[in-house]
């Protein structure tokens, strides 16, 4: 069961704009995560992006209001507000999501929830399409010592869910909500409980994924990690899926990153998706920040349309199509099942026709 198709990908829903990148024309992308602070209140041991140093830095308000009209007007279709701190700390940030929404462009959100309290729910969730939050144990003592934080936070997080279910179940605004856990050694004899604990709160989904390794990162610890031995929690966890609720053990996605097969031989996926930072640099690829091949502009300092016909970003697709060694990505990139999708419309088996 994963109705939203969050161990798969939705590019094949977009036929009008893989038409036109079949036919190589110029196509501004679908998707674009937006990372609105630089910081973060937790300091988890498998944050990818801890090479980034949690810098204080955020976006600016008024800056990005005129680049979401544009974005929207390219054809920018949705916005995912996380990146490389904890979005939930930028004091503006009920006024972004609701700009965005305005803007017409479908807005989710990624945080560990800490900061998810009432009266921010209550402002926010009827703007969203969804809202995942990272809580990666069971226990608030595993809890504590994965996101490195207090205790209490694990409490906090909870009770705010409550609070944002409640609002969203009597307003029956459609907001999706759900839990992601990132599936390690630490907390691998808590998936069920987590599991219980986010059906009773009566959540939409709770994801179990793997570890993905970010070549930048500080952190080793986990770097070897192999989900051989994990596989069988899945059957475990298909007694709480229900029409209401649903379990998305992503044991696809960690096959792939035991097998360390990647299905292409080539990235193909940075046209329909771009990453701008807690400062403003729009980015090719979330997995080669402070890479300047990658870096194509900053949004302070030109339009999102110049941005993305820049000679930069030409540049750094024509350095990825002849030089890039894949080998060298991160396994399970975000763009992973995009990739494998498009390398399959580039390169057909025979007998095509025999559908």
């Amino acid at each position: 069961m994963d109705k939203y198709k969050i161990d798969s990908h939705k590019l094949n829903y977009h036929i009008s704009t893989l038409n036109k990148w079949l036919l190589n024309k110029t196509i501004y992308p679908i998707y674009v995560e937006v990372s609105p602070s630089g910081t973060c209140n937790h300091r988890c041991s498998f944050c990818a992006l801890d090479f980034m140093e949690y810098q204080k830095i955020y976006l600016d308000l008024s800056i990005l209001e005129k680049r979401l009209y544009e974005m929207s007007d390219l054809g920018v279709r949705s916005i995912m507000f996380a990146g490389e701190g904890e979005p939930l700390l930028h004091k503006k940030i009920s006024d972004l999501i609701i700009l965005t929404k305005k803007a017409g462009i479908d807005v989710a959100l990624t945080t560990n929830g800490v900061l998810l309290k009432k009266d921010l729910s209550e402002l926010i969730i009827p703007h969203m399409e969804w809202i995942k939050i990272s809580v990666n144990a069971g226990t608030k003592e595993t809890y504590s010592k994965i996101h490195q934080t207090k205790e209490r936070d694990f409490e906090k997080v909870i009770n705010n869910l409550k609070d944002a279910i409640r609002i969203k179940k009597e307003n029956n605004f459609s907001c999706v909500l759900g839990m992601q856990m990132v599936l390690l050694p630490e907390n691998q004899d808590e998936v069920i409980l987590l599991a219980k604990q986010a059906k009773d709160i009566q959540l939409d989904y709770l994801v179990i994924k793997p570890y993905s390794h970010h070549y930048c990162s500080k952190t080793n610890l986990y770097q070897e990690i192999s989900y051989k031995n994990y596989y069988s929690i899945s059957e475990k966890l298909e007694e709480f899926n229900s029409n209401d609720f649903n379990v998305v053990f992503r044991i696809n996605t960690m096959k792939k990153w035991d097998n360390k097969e990647k299905g292409y031989e080539k990235c193909l996926a940075l046209p329909f998706w771009a990453y701008i930072d807690a400062g403003g640099n729009v980015w090719g690829c979330s997995a080669y920040l402070q890479n300047e091949k990658f870096k194509y502009g900053n949004v302070y300092e030109d339009s999102f349309q110049n941005i993305w016909n820049s000679e930069k970003r030409i540049k750094c697709l024509q350095w990825v199509e002849n030089e890039l060694d894949i080998d060298q990505c991160r396994t399970n990139c975000r763009m992973d099942n995009v990739n494998r999708y498009l390398w399959d419309l580039k390169h057909p088996p025979r007998h095509v026709n025999f559908i």
